[in-house]
């Protein structure tokens, strides 16, 4: 017997307490984009940062409820509990632009399937399908690509860029993310996995239909 949203909301919410010490709180798609010049000071400035603050219980919360969702993609508890951390922990980040958590769970599916060893056709890597001349650009090293804090740092800071860029329109965000722009595919597939991360997020970003042609 499935849970209702409401249910499965609540019982989150009392298991919350209990993982807060465990939080420590304390084909693929090819992302073939990335190459705007004004991206390399925003991601040099997300790698930058080390830690957020935030709000403990909230986010002990969020990962009760995705946690089992990820398990079908990742088998390891410890890196599950590290993509986690890391996708709240940056998109809740103080001072910057909110990007919704969900979908950059959406994006790692589509891009990666949560292989943070997946290389693309054009040589993306990681988790998001990061772009391998960031790590030389940002003084790093290329293997960092495929370790999960700085792969999702890179790729939310870059995904942030093209949600502000594009006035939070997320399809055309992603179009540009993944350097498809004018092509439906690879946004539709994204948001159709969002779906499967519903509450993520508290959404507020218009989700445009797609030009008719």
């Amino acid at each position: 017997m499935r849970r209702s949203s409401f249910s499965a909301s609540a019982w989150a919410a009392r298991t919350a307490c209990a993982l807060l010490a465990v939080l420590g709180l304390g084909s693929r798609a090819e992302a073939g984009g990335q190459r705007d010049p004004a991206l390399r000071p925003i991601v040099r400035r997300a790698i930058s940062h080390a830690q957020c603050f935030l709000n403990r219980f909230d986010a002990a919360v969020w990962y009760t409820l995705m946690e089992p969702r990820l398990a079908r993609y990742v088998r390891n508890p410890a890196e599950r509990l590290s993509i986690l951390k890391q996708v709240y922990c940056v998109t809740h980040q103080p001072g910057e632009a909110k990007v919704p958590p969900g979908l950059v769970l959406a994006v790692m599916q589509v891009e990666s399937d949560f292989n943070r060893w997946a290389v693309s056709g054009s040589g993306a890597v990681g988790l998001m399908q990061v772009m391998p001349y960031w790590p030389e650009r940002l003084g790093m090293k290329g293997y960092e690509l495929v370790r999960v804090a700085p792969n999702i740092r890179m790729g939310c800071a870059i995904l942030r860029y093209y949600l502000q860029a594009a006035h939070d329109d997320v399809r055309l965000a992603l179009e540009e993310y993944n350097g498809s722009v004018g092509h439906a595919f690879y946004p539709n597939r994204v948001l159709t996995a969002w779906e499967h991360w519903n509450g993520a997020d508290n959404l507020g970003f218009p989700v445009r239909d797609p030009p008719r042609r």
